[in-house]
């Protein structure tokens, strides 16, 4: 490869003829001229000669043909493969693209504020959950586009409210709203389309939320690559008490991880920040509507059911009809738009929770009750009950019984 580059080298200085080129270079001629016949580099080609696919290339184009998507495997099995499964594999890969349509990926360019990927991610190793319960329960994470600064925050479920108030929680983290939250098929959020709660959600906000298609990963790539770093990068070495201390580990840990630096950005996600937010909305004057909500009559064991839970309520409600509110934290039952109740919301399900002052209540009360009870029995009295002639019941239905005869013996 030196020979020609230095053969075509002295040929251009016009100095040498190509005999004086040979001489100079230690080669003939000949070899001088098929290197001034070429402006490549030359190489090495091997011949082509035959593989032992090819006798199988028809059964494997005629199976692709109908099956463009037929693993490898099971074309290897259905031909009669005997050789390796790597080099089939390789051989199955040139050919298949014939029979499928490529799926091209554009590359996204992302400006200042327009787009936040959302998403659920799932710890790998469960915590405790309180009361003897252990779990995993999902963690919202919501990464911004243009500046890769991503926010995370564990929930007590999936369903729309905690999703919702996952969302607002975040946002108001941020104080700012994107011109569009980008979420998969969620079942809280929708599938295909949004539920009414979400709807609102993002009307309330002026933002939109844009639901994927089917088999799009790559729209939002950037969320489940951080998904990826959670859990090479946060999660390994740490220990949680509880799902609280989760969240108090992980708010102290993002700023760390958004400080790092960016090769494709040039900075880190902690220096984009300001720019992608100032190119959002401001958050709504109005709060979205995010909490759990139901209305039920309270029944006689005072207990209201919210998400798998039972809570005890002021038993003096019993019969009357309360509003059971629910947020990430806390929760209310109220009378008449007046609070009565509070608890803390419990992450482990099928509990009872119980306030001890309701325990007492009810006892109180049901005592008054009995005491009621009491004075309101009537009180015992002889019954006098006029006893008949049964002498009437002849003459009703017509019986001679012979009451003119005075000797008895007669009737015989």
């Amino acid at each position: 490869m030196d020979d020609w580059a230095k053969i075509r080298q002295l040929f251009s200085t016009g100095e040498y003829s190509k005999r004086e080129i040979g001489r100079l270079v230690g080669v003939s001629r000949g070899t001088v001229e098929r290197a001034l016949e070429t402006d490549r580099l030359p190489k090495y080609q091997r011949p082509a000669v035959g593989s032992s696919f090819d006798a199988f290339a028809p059964q494997v184009r005629a199976l692709l043909a109908v099956t463009p998507s037929m693993p490898a495997s099971t074309l290897a099995e259905r031909v009669g493969w005997p050789g390796s499964a790597s080099v089939f594999r390789e051989k199955v890969a040139g050919v298949r693209p014939e029979y499928v349509p490529p799926d091209p990926a554009d590359r996204l360019v992302h400006e200042p504020g327009r787009q936040v990927q959302c998403d659920l991610w799932f710890p790998h190793e469960p915590l405790p959950l309180g009361h003897g319960q252990e779990g995993m329960p999902p963690v919202l994470v919501m990464t911004s586009t243009f500046s890769g600064f991503f926010q995370a925050l564990m929930l007590p479920s999936r369903k729309t409210p905690d999703l919702l108030g996952g969302m607002w929680s975040l946002l108001q983290a941020a104080q700012a709203v994107p011109k569009r939250l980008l979420w998969d098929n969620e079942t809280g959020i929708g599938r295909g389309k949004l539920t009414e709660p979400t709807a609102a959600f993002a009307g309330t906000l002026g933002t939109a939320i844009k639901l994927l298609k089917a088999l799009d990963p790559e729209s939002k790539g950037m969320v489940e690559r951080r998904n990826r770093f959670f859990r090479s990068s946060f999660m390994p070495g740490r220990g949680f008490a509880s799902p609280q201390d989760f969240n108090e580990q992980m708010a102290a840990w993002l700023p760390i991880a958004n400080a790092r630096h960016s090769r494709s950005r040039r900075a880190s996600p902690i220096d984009l920040i300001a720019q992608d937010r100032a190119a959002m909305r401001p958050l709504s004057p109005v709060v979205p509507d995010v909490l759990f909500r139901n209305t039920v009559r309270l029944p006689r064991d005072y207990y209201v059911r919210v998400h798998s839970n039972d809570y005890s309520v002021a038993p003096a409600l019993i019969g009357r009809l309360v509003d059971v509110t629910a947020d990430l934290e806390r929760i209310h039952v109220a009378h008449n738009g007046v609070t009565v109740t509070s608890h803390d919301r419990a992450w482990a399900r099928q509990l009872t929770v119980t306030d001890p002052d309701h325990v007492v209540q009810a006892a109180v009360l049901r005592r008054q009750f009995q005491t009621l009870r009491r004075h309101q029995r009537p009180q015992a009295h002889v019954a006098f009950v006029e006893t008949a002639s049964l002498s009437s019941y002849d003459d009703v239905f017509g019986v001679d019984t012979g009451r003119g005869l005075t000797d008895l013996s007669l009737i015989a």
